[in-house]
Formats: structure tokens, sequence, C-alpha cells
């Protein structure tokens, strides 16, 4: 019986076979194997890198109607690629899985560039991405591809940003979110945020020009048109920007006269239907520096905050980053990461590529105790106090308990075992007596807590599956000291 990704797949070479040679069909189609079919969404398994690189350079367009044409609208394409694995001591070949990305859409339209009615009519406008003395007319977009919206894990945390920058990127200044201002603290994703929109909008729009700079290279490029005198060629290349978008503006803080083009290049801008997407360490009303004309057009659209994203939320991110990578590693891991590093995501990523190297450079396993290791590298280095609360946190998350289960009466077996564990760390790492360590975990009394450290000890002693969840939870609770 002929199951569903491989008939999908099958009807998709159909069409495929008629709109191509049959020596490209034979070189770039035969080749590839159908995986699955999960939610519209068709997995394709391809021979290496620069084979998927090709089919999105080059047969992008076709595949997406194609796809589009069996699943409907809301069908899509993810590739399998088979490489090889660096990170595994015993060099089997891993999958590493990647989105369709439409990287011919992500390169910007030839811009004509139109000529200088102020200098006379004669001179054309310089593009300053260019380096003076090499022609070149295209605007590249600068987007970092993987920075996708596929990519951002969405949660309660991102939810009204996401979906915000989404709007934007399906409908560029013509929503009520323009300027769209995203802010959060450092690491918690507005800049891959900031791509994800861009990279959206190319693929809506591959006609539409999209430029993405930092305040600095936007500064930069101002204090050499400056000392050039030709700030009004500046001003004119900007001003041709279909979707605009500037990385931490809080950095033209203080710098007066860029504020002051940058204000003139926002209205021209704002007025013809132009996108403008800004980032920020924090909110317009704490951003100082600024000018208040300036800052008032901040908040003509829509501010969206970051916000630290949830334990859920984190091991979501971690496990998209480890399919994406394709690389093992075990849950518990995962696991510690997300509850040691809970308030940068970029950091959280960081450590799980420096235990994934770890592992990998000394031929060592990845287990809790080494990732403890690399994990303390990121983490403050002055202790933190281990609470009740804290160890109770730490054990429901662990099991998958809500942590107002730990407070109530049940007798259910897991509920009661996650309640005893908790008592056992609360008495061996912190201050606090048998009987507030009861009355913090559903109001029992001294004895209770007793029996249930010394039952735990028991089955420790007699159980290799429950020894195994008191080890784990042991090395988690310690990342804190």
């Amino acid at each position: 019986m002929e199951r569903k990704h491989d008939k999908v797949w099958s009807s998709c070479l159909s069409v495929i076979k008629d709109n191509i040679s049959p020596n490209s069909f034979n070189t770039w189609f035969a080749p590839i194997k159908p995986l699955k079919l999960v939610n519209q969404v068709l997995t394709i398994q391809v021979p290496s890198q620069f084979f998927y690189e090709w089919l999105e350079e080059h047969y992008i367009d076709l595949l997406k109607k194609t796809i589009k044409k069996e699943l409907g609208p809301d069908g899509r394409l993810e590739y399998s690629i088979i490489m090889d694995n660096s990170y595994n001591t015993r060099s089997k070949p891993i999958t590493v899985h990647a989105p369709t990305l439409n990287k011919k859409a992500l390169k910007n339209p030839p811009v004509s560039m139109p000529l200088d009615i102020n200098q006379g009519g004669g001179k054309a406008i310089p593009n300053p991405f260019v380096i003076p003395g090499l022609k070149k007319l295209n605007i590249h977009p600068q987007l970092i591809d993987s920075y996708n919206f596929d990519n951002f894990i969405q949660g309660d945390c991102n939810r009204l940003a996401r979906s915000a920058g989404l709007a934007v990127g399906q409908n560029p200044g013509k929503t009520s979110f323009n300027p769209l201002l995203v802010y959060s603290a450092n690491g918690l994703g507005k800049t891959h945020l900031a791509h994800a929109i861009g990279i959206e909008v190319k693929n809506h729009f591959p006609e539409k020009t999209v430029l993405y700079v930092s305040s600095e290279q936007f500064t930069n490029q101002f204090i050499d048109s400056v000392r050039n005198n030709n700030q009004n060629d500046f001003i004119h290349f900007y001003q041709m920007i279909d979707v605009l978008i500037v990385d931490d503006i809080h950095c033209l803080a203080g710098k007066e006269k860029t504020q002051d083009v940058f204000f003139h290049i926002f209205n021209h801008l704002h007025q013809n239907g132009k996108q403008i997407i800004i980032t920020s360490d924090m909110p317009p009303v704490e951003i100082k520096g600024i000018e208040p004309r300036l800052l008032s057009r901040f908040k003509w659209g829509l501010s969206a905050d970051l916000q630290p994203p949830d334990f859920e939320t984190r091991m979501a991110i971690l496990q998209k980053k480890i399919y994406n990578d394709g690389v093992e590693m075990p849950q518990n891991v995962v696991e510690l990461i997300a509850s040691t590093i809970s308030t940068n995501i970029r950091e959280m990523e960081g450590a799980l590529i420096s235990i994934l190297a770890q592992s990998s450079m000394n031929k060592k396993e990845i287990t809790p105790e080494l990732a403890a290791k690399v994990i303390e590298k990121f983490v403050k280095n002055t202790p933190r106090e281990i609470t009740v609360e804290y160890i109770q946190k730490v054990v429901c998350e662990y099991f998958d308990i809500p942590l107002e289960k730990i407070h109530t009466k049940t007798r259910k077996r897991e509920i009661v075992q996650a309640r005893q564990l908790a008592m056992f760390f609360s008495k061996n790492y912190t201050k606090s007596s048998l009987a507030a360590i009861g009355s913090k975990c559903g109001n029992k009394d001294h004895a209770t807590v007793l029996h249930a450290c010394k039952t735990v000890k028991n089955l420790a002693d007699t159980d290799k599956n429950f020894k195994k969840y008191v080890d784990e939870l042991e090395n988690m609770i310690k990342v804190r000291l």
C-alpha cells in the first residue's frame, strides 16, 4: 500500500517533470526520498547541504507551487540533510533538518540609483554599503536566513510581538503597526524577530527592497557621509528602502546629528507607506538621550516586548535547535540547561553548543555532570541560596507536574513521590526546620518530613530507577550552589 507522503511526492514529481529538462530532473529530483507528511509539512531527504542549497537557489518557486497545489495553501516543505556527525564520537551520520527558506527571494532586486538633483543632476547616489571604487547597484538585505519564523518558538512570553511581526511581514506598511518597536533585555530574541519579519516580507514580496542595519552601522555610514560631504546622498539612499529594520535604536542616544538624519528618513518612509521596524533594550518611555520629536514617532505604531521564556518555551527552543542541528542529547541534560539558564536565550543556546563541543573534543558522553560543568561558565559565579520553593520547582518540572499539586492532599503515587523528594532535598540543602519544610509541602508535620526522608533513602538503595531520579535531581539542584 502506497504511503501518503510517497503518493504526494509522486504527484509533485509528475508536475516537476513537465517543467524541467530530463537531465535536470534526473540530477536534482530523482535522488530525493520522501520521508513523512505531518500537519501539511512534507519532509524530503536530500543527499547533502550543497544539494539543499541548489534546490533552494534554482527550483524553490517550482517546489513551492507544486507543494501548495498538492497540499493546499498551508502546504510546506522541509529538508532532511544527511551530514557527517562532528559531535558524535561514534562518527555516525546525522540528519540536519531545514525549512525551505526561499533564498532566491532574500536577495533585493537591483535598484536604479536616481541622480541627485541637489548636485546638479549629474551624480548618481552612492550605496553606503559598497566599498568606494566597487560598482554594485544591488542592496543586500543583510538578513540571516536561519533567523526565520519557523525557528522562532512562540510562547506566552512573545506571543504579541511574534503575531504583530508576522502581520507586518505579510502586509508591510499596510497595518497599524508602523513603526513596530520590539524591546527586551539582551538575548531574548528581538534581533531574531527583526530578521524573521524581513525574511517574511521577502518571501511574500520579492520585489520589495528590505534592509536590516544596526544603529552602529547606520551611525558610521552617516559619519562617512559627513566626512565626504554627501549627507544628501546618504538620506536619499535610505529613502528608497521599502522595509527598513534598525536594530538597537537606543544606541543613537546622545548622537543629535544622527538622530536628526534618522528623523527625516523616518518621516519620508512613514509618509510614503514604507514599513519601519526598530528594536531596543528598553521601552520608549525609558530611552534616554533621544530627542522628544523622534521618541514620539516611535510611539505611533506598536511597542511590543519580549519577556524571559517559561520552562516549557525554553525546552521547545532547545529541542528545535537540537532537531535543526541534527544532534542527539539526553532529555535530562536538555532539562538541566532549560532549568538553569532562564533569562537569556542566547546564553542557553551557547551552553548547548558548548556541551556538544566538549563532548566531541574530549570524546566524552554527554551526561548531567558534564553539562553542569559547562553551564557553570554561563551563570553567575556567586552562589545563590537554595530554597524549599526552588527545590519544589525543580522537582515538579523534572516530573512534569504542576507546582500547585505538591501542596494538595492527593495520594496519587506520582504526586506523593514528588512531594517526598522535595522534602528530602529540602532537608539536605536548606537550613529550614522540619516543621517549616512540612508547612511548605502541603501543611505536613515534622514527622511526615522525617518519614519522607527515610522512604527516599530506602528506595534509592533498593530501586535503580528511583536512584536515577535522585541523582539527576541532585545534579540539577546543586548547579545553583
